[in-house]
């Protein structure tokens, strides 16, 4: 097959017939969205071991290159939570700098992995991992952000399970009252802001108008970062803020610096860049995917998974330049752009621009924050991340699927989600091949079965030679190729000259193992003078069969060993004919 590169962004296709209805409705979503990306831009970051603007110029160039060059209509990018356990070990292991290198050589992998068509194969991924480690990440990063929610007089954090909870446990008497009180009344507002506005409820029989209707319109994480992060300042709580943590963010462009770039770095940067890549792959599609389920506008069209990735891997490979961290597409966001009423890429660059605006203007208001808010939202984050129904819902699926995901999910939180997925891949893999083949049988069938024209070498006319036979169902591959084995002891053990019959039909799939078993009866029906029929092959069977020679050599013993039986034949009926009676 002939490789064709195809570069198109959604944006060339999404611009056709746009009009003025969709403008507005595009920047209104954009506007919104970009607001709701401020807190969890800062806390993303903050949470990786990074400073507050690496999470938002991640999101802001990062975001706006997702949308302009992606290949999906709505997905809005930028820096995620699920990233936040791989970065902050990076950093933790290697440091800030390898961070930007590996993420640069992740942009070029995720650009080679859509370029060469390949974005499907992240469909492969089975979905018992994908909620394994999603599972698991949400637990570390709620763990995480137990230091900052209860205050707690903890240096840095480490980036091992165990020693997190190691940590935590020795410093559990230092926690700050206000920090706790803070970061308790954000998570609980962020629980119960939605639900105070649903229709029917007291809030909306109490106050109804048009005013509260707008006013539930804003984000809960807006609302809890501005109304508790005003308290505090008011009480003069002392808990600890971005701007005694880190000094407050730049009001003013990321400088443009290369890295420190070497190939001895490069190669010892393999595990984290193939981590980030594939991290970013999986969660970019999967933000794809589900954009597609809850999308109803009519000039949606579903993503092209190349073109996304390709994307996805031009902006990570920029934003390091500017001290970003890996970018991806974001669910909850992507959702939230489609429910403000987004048509079009342009509400992302949209998000991006507002974000680039409140950053150049209200940077200084970002300085009394309180990191025990910005924890609040993150649990929130975690919370809503997890599939924790999944749990319940195990004693309904097979064992297999059990262990896949326990498995995965126990792996991301006790090691690292690189460990879980490469160990979750293998599993499913054996699992695969268990099941398989165990779904192959050759069953013994009746010996009439006719002879048919399209069989498998020589055609012949029934003879008078004792006939085997035997119904193959499944996938004949090396999983399975074992089960080949009784039928090679049936037919040495049987009568001489057999006539050997493998229905073929129920066999969809063969593999060069399981045509060396074919050989291996082959071989045993020619020691014994008979001849072999494979009948009704379906198309791939068939193929390999012709193609490795085997249907040649097939036909050329049956026809060797008829014409052995017709001479034997001949021999015998002119011994009879020149007999004489005693």
């Amino acid at each position: 097959m002939r490789f064709s590169f195809a570069f198109r962004p959604r944006l060339l296709d999404a611009l056709r017939g746009y009009s003025r209805s969709r403008w507005l409705a595009d920047v209104g979503a954009g506007v919104t969205v970009g607001i709701v990306a401020l807190p969890l831009a800062m806390a993303f970051a903050i949470a990786s071991g990074l400073k507050p603007e690496a999470g938002l110029w991640t999101a802001i160039i990062g975001g706006f290159l997702i949308a302009l060059l992606g290949g999906t209509n709505v997905q809005i990018g930028g820096p995620a939570g699920a990233f936040i356990v791989i970065v902050y070990g990076i950093v933790e292991r290697y440091g800030v700098a390898n961070l930007l290198i590996s993420t640069a050589c992740a942009g070029v992998l995720l650009f080679l992995l859509g370029m060469f068509k390949l974005g499907n194969l992240v469909r492969f991924v089975p979905v018992s991992i994908v909620i394994g480690f999603t599972n698991g990440i949400a637990v570390l990063i709620g763990l995480s952000q137990l230091k900052d929610w209860l205050g707690l007089a903890i240096d840095k954090m480490p980036g091992n399970f165990f020693s997190q909870v190691h940590t935590l446990a020795l410093h559990i008497g230092s926690f700050n009252p206000h920090a706790l009180a803070l970061g308790a009344a954000c998570l609980g507002g962020l629980f119960l802001w939605p639900r105070l506005f649903v229709q029917g409820s007291p809030v909306l029989r109490v106050a109804e108008g048009h005013t509260v209707r707008r006013f539930a319109r804003i984000p809960a994480p807006v609302v809890a970062l501005v109304t508790l992060t005003a308290l505090a300042r008011w009480l003069e709580m002392p808990v600890e803020t971005i701007g005694s943590k880190f000094g407050g963010i730049p009001q003013q462009l990321p400088a443009f610096a290369l890295p420190d770039f070497s190939w001895d770095t490069v190669r010892l940067l393999v595990t984290p860049t193939v981590t980030i890549a594939l991290l970013g792959a999986i969660e970019s599609l999967l933000c794809a995917r589900v954009a597609d389920q809850v999308a109803t506008d009519p000039h949606y069209k579903k993503h092209d998974p190349n073109q996304e990735l390709m994307a996805q891997g031009v902006a990570n490979f920029v934003v390091p330049f500017f001290g970003g961290m890996p970018a991806t597409g974001t669910i909850a966001r992507t959702v939230t752009n489609l429910r403000a009423g987004a048509t079009s890429p342009i509400a992302g660059m949209v998000h991006a621009a507002t974000l680039a605006v409140i950053v150049l203007v209200a940077a200084p208001l970002a300085l009394h924050i309180p990191l025990a808010v910005l924890a609040g939202i993150l649990l929130h984050v975690a919370w809503n991340m997890g599939e924790w129904h999944e749990f319940a819902r195990l004693k309904h699926f097979s064992n297999h699927y059990r262990l896949l995901m326990l498995g995965t999910f126990l792996l991301t939180v006790v090691f690292d989600l690189t460990v879980a997925v490469e160990v979750g891949l293998v599993l499913s893999c054996v699992l695969f091949v268990r099941r398989m083949s165990a779904l192959f049988r050759a069953e013994r069938a009746l010996t009439s079965t006719p002879a048919t024209a399209d069989a498998q070498g020589l055609a012949l006319e029934p003879g008078p030679r004792p006939r085997m036979a035997w119904h193959l169902h499944g996938a004949l591959f090396f999983g399975a190729a074992a089960k080949i084995d009784p039928i090679v002891q049936a037919v040495e053990a049987g009568p001489e000259g057999p006539e050997v019959v493998l229905d073929a039909r129920d066999l969809f799939a063969l593999d060069t193992t399981g045509l060396e078993g074919l050989e291996q009866i082959l071989k045993a029906v020619g020691q014994r003078g008979g001849v072999l029929w494979v009948v009704d092959a379906q198309e791939q069977p068939r193929s390999l069969m012709e193609r490795s020679g085997f249907s040649a050599r097939l036909a050329e013993q049956n026809a060797a060993q008829a014409a052995s039986a017709g001479n034997h034949n001949k021999n015998r009926e002119e011994t009879n004919h020149g007999s004489t009676a005693p």
